[in-house]
């Protein structure tokens, strides 16, 4: 089957290296925080990903010190003000969560810095993830007055179990990499001067095998997260939906520009 050329986009960058695909959240001036490009152009990197014959593996990782660090407050703030803006992210981000568990490939995390918010979702929909020692994870959208409702209410509890997961996406708290492998929401926490070396081995191994072995493998693993997230998504948006158009989530946004504690009033 011939190749087809990966997708130029303006806030992602997809390289091959032989039968693996890389896939790169490149805002890394932001902290590849998701603006609404880059949510955008991640639902077509992992399109172009789940159909790509060119590969056999891949990567998702972040250009330079963080994997991912959220939302981009900026647009965060213009869905508050206009959130007839956040019906086009809603429907984006069901095609994200649902593009990733359907992707037959094993999905690497190469999670080398921060993955907070829709990043730690991103993170943890992936099907094995190396964490580089200093790296936190956490879903803060409580913390801005937010429904965690965009793909952390699937996935946390699948990986850590229930009581843990409430524990984490009710107060937002932050785990740092050790933390994370330790409970096992990350699969390993490495030394950043290792994380290419353990990515890169593993990787190979997998190319090395059995690839329609492990697709099926992949497969079966994922259907119970994918009835979950059928059964959970829509609520979850409609959810999300309604908190973006509150008084909490303005204030929210408004403590964290101020540096300072929110005061909710829970309108």
């Amino acid at each position: 089957m011939s190749e087809t050329a990966p997708p130029n986009l303006n806030t992602i960058t997809l390289s091959r290296e032989g039968r693996l695909l890389r896939i790169t959240l490149n805002r890394p001036d932001a902290m590849n925080a998701i603006n609404l490009q880059l949510h955008d152009d991640l639902a077509e990197a992992l399109w172009f990903a789940q159909g790509d014959p060119g590969s056999d593996v891949i990567v998702l990782t972040g250009a330079g010190r963080a994997f991912s660090a959220g939302g981009d407050l900026d647009h965060i703030e213009r869905n508050a003000r206009n959130p007839h803006l956040f019906d086009h992210e809603a429907r984006v981000a069901k095609r994200i969560v649902s593009t990733l568990l359907d992707i037959d490939k094993p999905v690497i995390c190469r999670m080398n810095g921060h993955a907070v918010g829709l990043g730690a979702t991103i993170a943890l929909l992936c099907d094995v993830i190396f964490a580089a020692q200093g790296a936190k994870i956490g879903d803060p959208h409580v913390g801005l007055g937010l429904v965690a409702g965009d793909g952390g209410a699937v996935i946390w509890a699948q990986r850590i179990g229930l009581a843990r997961a409430k524990e984490y996406l009710l107060t937002g708290e932050l785990l740092t990499a050790d933390k994370a492998a330790e409970i096992g929401l990350v699969n390993h926490c490495v030394p950043a001067e290792e994380l290419d070396q353990r990515v890169d081995a593993f990787c190979a191994g997998l190319l090395a095998g059995a690839t329609i072995a492990i697709r099926a493998t992949k497969i079966l693993t994922n259907l119970e997260v994918k009835r979950l997230a059928t059964a959970v998504m829509d609520a979850g948006i409609a959810y999300e939906s309604l908190s973006v158009r509150s008084a909490d989530h303005l204030e929210g946004i408004a403590a964290l520009r101020e540096r300072r504690a929110p005061r909710f009033t829970g309108q």
